[in-house]
């Protein structure tokens, strides 16, 4: 038992400092008086991930699960008011938080309303916030994705370069047209 009691503590302790690293993007956002250089996305994501967790933790009546996420979540959300406030482009971060809030009320219906109580609405549930999880490590690669497209047909095209390629290296594989 002492080691459980241990290694829920040490659990606390490092998801509690992984969730405090947006304190340095805080930090940045109060000196520059602006948002700039400083990603929304993920601050969203993992206050959707903490406030998924947070629900299982309540559900399953685990206190590590609920301590850690109320925290992250409280700290996710000074986050979020804080790029709120300092960012110029207020409507499109005020329309991607009321969509997340969307999806936590419906999640919310979901999870308590339309499915019944039990082991079935706790391994959907898991398996929701396991999915937010992966999201919310994922999210810091958003700025990549417009390049994603490019760098896929790059990969084709280099492929069919070689798959294609002329046999024989010296000989023109076109012929000119005289006129």
């Amino acid at each position: 038992m002492e080691f459980l009691q241990f290694l829920s503590w040490a659990c606390i302790v490092f998801t509690v400092g992984m969730f405090s690293t947006g304190l340095t993007d805080l930090k940045k956002m109060r000196a520059s008086k602006s948002a700039d250089n400083v990603q929304f996305l993920p601050f969203l994501t993992t206050c959707l991930n903490n406030l998924g967790w947070l629900y299982y933790g309540i559900l399953k009546t685990d206190g590590t699960l609920v301590l850690v996420n109320t925290i992250g979540a409280c700290l996710q959300s000074l986050y979020i008011l804080s790029y709120c406030h300092y960012t110029s482009d207020k409507r499109r971060v005020t329309s991607q938080t009321l969509l997340a809030g969307g999806v936590v009320c419906g999640g919310w219906l979901y999870f308590s309303v339309l499915l019944p109580q039990g082991e079935s609405q706790l391994a959907q549930l898991g398996l929701t916030c396991s999915l937010f999880t992966i999201s919310m490590y994922l999210s810091p690669l958003a700025d990549l994705v417009p390049n994603m497209p490019g760098i896929v047909t790059s990969l084709i095209r280099f492929f069919l370069f070689w798959r294609f390629a002329s046999v024989n290296q010296g000989v023109q594989s076109y012929k000119l047209i005289e006129i």
